[in-house]
């Protein structure tokens, strides 16, 4: 599978690029930087408002342009309303190279190069999209390796996800995967049929009942090189459906959307690698599709997982844990430093939280702090909540050692993420991503559809959490 979107980039240094200048608001109005000519926008009504833009005459045209940034940054514990306020820029700009001048010292260049990579995204797969007509000159003081990274792993977690349930369900899913493995010389091994049956009970039941060429299956992805030991699950439940109790149509229109860890932990996975950080990577997914037919598992079935836990099936629509269980078992297998999952995997996480902020789940307090820190720094917001003891209990039924349903419904996130951390014994630094994976309506930087949540948390909190996690060893 090829990447749908076009390849991120950024315009060629070109002395013809014309300046974008970013423009603070003081207490009394523009703090225009030195050598703009101010009579035009300040007659034009230009206060420096965030992403208000006025475009500057010049002999040919448009000679520049003033951007607004708005007032000093807010303490780091009250994050700005928008996430990637100079993508407006990108949207707004005349077509043609633009370089940026006169940012504030304190201004953040690789978060408004990064957000304006962003904005350049199109899903073009099924039509044809404009292409970006206004194109950033990468800052000098910006790693334009490392930013193009970034823009290449959040493209490929956007087109997967975008990507309708026809055409990617489990096989497209790893033809995705090992496109990547491809350009970047991982091995891949793919688990499915009887050695899937016999070895991942779990994610072969939740699969099996899907149509020709739709079977479930497992895909293991082993970056070359040194590095220490990190995995990444995600989950890949192509279309959820709900099994034999299915969802309501209201809920099913989204579960395209179901893959979403999947394409998060993928384009990750693209990201680290493009950055020369993928060495001793591992990343698993259950690929599977949830349907309704002859052969779905039933309400009140109990399945063994591959750690050997019994798991009474209380709702066949909380399927997800199901699958990342057998995934997480086998990971846990080889003792990683760091064992991260990622899943679309509540509701109850979006009825806490929103759709914009993802919570975590993390015992470790160190690991923690350094995850939440770097999504606060990075543009890329999570919100930690507790694994919390009390409530083991609630998945513990009578007649089996796990219930993947609890009645009820309360905690239901808090409860999902008890019952996968069963199956994570033997790893290091164990954290749970509850993601939805969906950007509900436009914003600056992130188009209505597939977004990736978590991905630059977890790339800039790597570092402290293995360090963290090797140490302790």
């Amino acid at each position: 599978m090829t990447i749908a979107s076009p390849e991120p980039e950024f315009a060629a240094p070109d002395a013809a690029a014309r300046p974008l200048w970013l423009v603070p608001q003081g207490d009394d109005g523009p703090l225009w930087p030195e050598g703009v000519e101010t009579g035009f926008a300040a007659a034009s009504g230009f206060a420096a408002r965030p992403g208000q833009l006025c475009l500057l005459p010049g002999p040919d045209g448009v000679g520049g342009a003033l951007f607004g940034i708005g007032k000093p940054a807010t303490p780091a514990d009250r994050p700005a309303r928008e996430r990637f306020t100079l993508a407006r820029a990108a949207e707004a700009l005349p077509a043609g190279a633009w370089r940026i001048e006169g940012a504030p010292a304190s201004y953040d260049l690789i978060h408004g190069a990064l957000g304006w990579l962003f904005a350049q995204y199109r899903f073009a797969r099924y039509k044809t999209a404009e292409p970006p007509k206004a194109r950033l000159v990468c800052p000098e003081s910006v790693d334009r390796d490392a930013a193009l990274a970034m823009a290449a792993g959040e493209y490929l977690a956007r087109d997967l996800i975008n990507t309708p349930a026809a055409d990617m369900g489990p096989a497209e899913l790893e033809a995705a995967a090992r496109a990547l493995a491809d350009r970047h010389g991982a091995a891949v091994e793919v688990i499915s049929g009887a050695a899937l049956a016999e070895g991942y009970p779990m994610i072969h039941a939740v699969g099996r009942a899907a149509g020709p060429g739709r079977a479930p299956r497992l895909i293991d992805l082993r970056f070359p090189g040194a590095g220490p030991a990190v995995t990444l699950v995600g989950k890949g439940v192509c279309f959820d459906t709900g099994g034999l109790d299915i969802k309501p149509s209201s809920s099913m229109g989204l579960m395209k959307k179901d893959m979403g860890g999947a394409a998060n932990v993928l384009g990750l996975a693209e990201t680290l690698a493009r950055m020369g950080r993928a060495g001793g990577l591992r990343v698993l997914i259950p690929a599977v599709e949830n349907s309704v037919g002859s052969d779905s598992f039933r309400p009140g079935d109990v399945l063994t997982s591959r750690k050997g836990l019994t798991v009474e099936v209380n709702n066949t629509d909380a399927e997800g844990r199901l699958v990342l269980a057998d995934a997480l078992a086998l990971a846990a297998e080889e003792a990683p430093a760091v064992l991260i999952s990622m899943a679309t995997l509540t509701g109850a996480a979006r009825v806490a939280l929103g759709p914009d902020l993802p919570p975590f789940f993390c015992d470790d307090e160190a690991a923690a702090e350094a995850l939440h820190g770097a999504g606060r720094d990075h543009a890329d917001p999570i919100w930690r909540l507790p694994f919390w003891e009390p409530y083991e209990a609630m998945i513990e039924p009578a007649i089996a050692d796990l219930d993947n349903a609890p009645s009820g419904g309360f905690a239901g996130a808090i409860t999902a993420a008890l019952f996968l951390r069963r199956f994570t014994e033997g790893a290091g630094t164990y954290a749970h991503f509850d993601i939805y994976g969906w950007q509900p309506a436009a914003a600056p930087g992130r188009p209505k559809g597939g977004v990736g949540q978590g991905m630059r948390a977890i790339l800039n909190a790597l570092p402290a959490l293995t360090d963290r996690a090797t140490g302790a060893r």
